[in-house]
């Protein structure tokens, strides 16, 4: 079902200044510095989505239905369109036109006549059902280097229902007593080619609350606790697969066994993909976000190409190290920031031609806070862990800065413990068959920037969390952050 092209908005250019001046959030010899942007009173300001121009504006759409544009220059806000649905994502084509992902479509936004302002509203595609249930959000967009765009459409929740306002065709197989796929392609992640042609991509998440493509263009997309998600996720992403809850396998072509939620847990199992990195509920993430590279090459500090994801429930922005093993991505989740300034509710991230990151906020009715704020690198090289890579026998820790010896030796100094998640239908999951795990051996590399530890055991199937206590560089640093988690799927043949 197709709805009518939204009408013409007309609205006036009104330009904002003087309340959105930068504020300094104070961090004492700090590699990074937090900035808070200022908006106009009136704006409600959840974010919904971030990007920048290439003349360096961003653009970002709010929550309550506002596309706005912010000049970091002078510090002023523009108002490019309202009237939007819940958007959640927003894409720069050009300085006058954007795409924008909200509840009923993905559209695009163009000012076609000149004067700064929408005057134009496309549906770009809308062939996706709704329940008319609260918990309908959709994300994105993302473009590949073919121009293919990706959006994520997540699952309905209990709480709302189905309502009596559908869009497309129902199908009660979907149903389920917490997240429940009753119409196309809730569950899903979609592609869009560029001759508008949408084609159903993959299947089986729940909340898909991040959607990007690394520097190799690698699909990643990041999934929220509940049912069916142990703890939260970040999946590569590939066509056709299936990402392990079932309420979307109604939507599969051809699809006729029923409800999905009859087919036993373990064949279930056997059918899914398992996730790249597993973000532990609590202790690394409780609701990740958008996945972003770092493609500043060095603007943002030494961790370029590594990926860092947002976080809802805490201060704290987690950084992702990925790896190929045996063909298939796996790899390493750390704290990059914690607290020092940065609020709760990191909803949206993108870099700026500036180097910065900018972070988009929103509480939406959950714990978080409303805003943006810019992180810059100040030129101080950080004591932290690069990298974390699995070897034949244990992991390569490699750091920023060279250590010191004595502690790096020191066995105590490395706190090891491996777990895994269930998958089941009950919501989340404790840590399972929690054990500890011995250091064996530990050598240090000439430049002393890498630490080889060899384990007394690697099983796959499992998180090795490692806790680092009283490291630091060989000039005193301390480290930045002691705590890792390495998802270890495949063992290195």
């Amino acid at each position: 079902m197709k709805l009518p092209i939204l009408g013409i908005l007309i609205i006036s250019v009104t330009i904002f200044s003087g309340c959105s001046s930068d504020k300094r959030e104070p961090v004492a010899d700090s590699a990074y510095e937090i900035q808070s942007i200022s908006a106009p009173d009136w704006l409600t300001y959840e974010t919904g989505g971030i990007d920048f121009l290439p003349d360096g504006r961003l653009a970002a759409c709010f929550q309550r239905g506002e596309v706005m544009l912010y000049d970091p220059k002078t510090k002023e806000w523009t108002l490019f369109a309202h009237g939007l649905h819940d958007p959640l994502g927003i894409m720069a084509v050009s300085k006058s036109e954007f795409l924008v992902i909200q509840r009923p479509e993905l559209t695009r936004v163009k000012d076609t006549d000149g004067d700064g302002k929408a005057d134009v509203f496309e549906t770009v595609t809308d062939d996706f059902g709704q329940a008319g249930n609260y918990h309908e959000f959709n994300f994105g967009p993302v473009k590949d280097k073919s121009g293919n765009l990706y959006i994520a459409i997540s699952l309905p929740s209990e709480g709302g229902k189905i309502m009596p306002e559908t869009r497309g065709r129902i199908d009660t197989n979907g149903v389920s007593p917490v997240q429940f796929s009753v119409v196309p392609y809730q569950g899903w992640i979609l592609k869009i080619t560029p001759d508008g042609k949408q084609i159903p991509y993959a299947m089986g998440f729940r909340t898909q609350n991040g959607i990007g493509f690394d520097l190799d263009e690698h699909l990643l997309v990041t999934d929220n606790q509940g049912d069916w998600v142990g703890t939260s996720k970040l999946y590569h992403v590939q066509e056709g697969n299936f990402y392990g809850h079932p309420a979307s396998l109604v939507w599969k072509k051809d699809w006729n066994r029923g409800s999905p939620y009859k087919i036993p847990i373990s064949e279930l199992d056997s059918m899914r993909t398992r996730a790249a990195v597993l973000f532990p509920h609590g202790i690394m993430s409780k609701s990740p976000t958008q996945p972003v590279p770092d493609n500043t090459q060095g603007k943002f500090g030494p961790f370029s190409g590594q990926i860092f994801v947002g976080e809802m429930n805490s201060e704290r922005i987690i950084r992702v190290m990925l790896e190929t093993v045996d063909g298939e991505l796996q790899g390493a989740c750390i704290p990059f920031i914690d607290g020092r300034g940065l609020r709760k509710g990191n909803n949206r991230l993108a870099f700026a031609p500036d180097g910065s990151l900018w972070v988009g906020q929103t509480s939406h009715g959950w714990p978080g806070d409303d805003g943006i704020q810019r992180i810059v690198f100040t030129g101080k090289q950080p004591m932290d862990v690069y990298s974390m890579n699995l070897t034949s026998d244990g992991f390569d820790l490699v750091f920023t800065q060279p250590v010191d010896s004595v502690a790096a030796l020191n066995p105590d100094n490395y706190k090891f413990q491996r777990y895994y998640y269930e998958y089941r239908q009950k919501y989340g999951s404790p840590r399972i068959d929690v054990q500890s795990i011995d250091v064996e051996n530990i050598a240090i590399s000439p430049d002393r920037k890498k630490i080889s530890l060899v384990l007394s055991s690697l099983k796959p199937g499992y998180i090795y969390q490692l806790n680092m206590e009283n490291l630091r560089s060989g000039s005193g640093d301390s480290l930045a952050n002691s705590l890792i988690c390495y998802t270890l799927n495949k063992l290195r043949r």
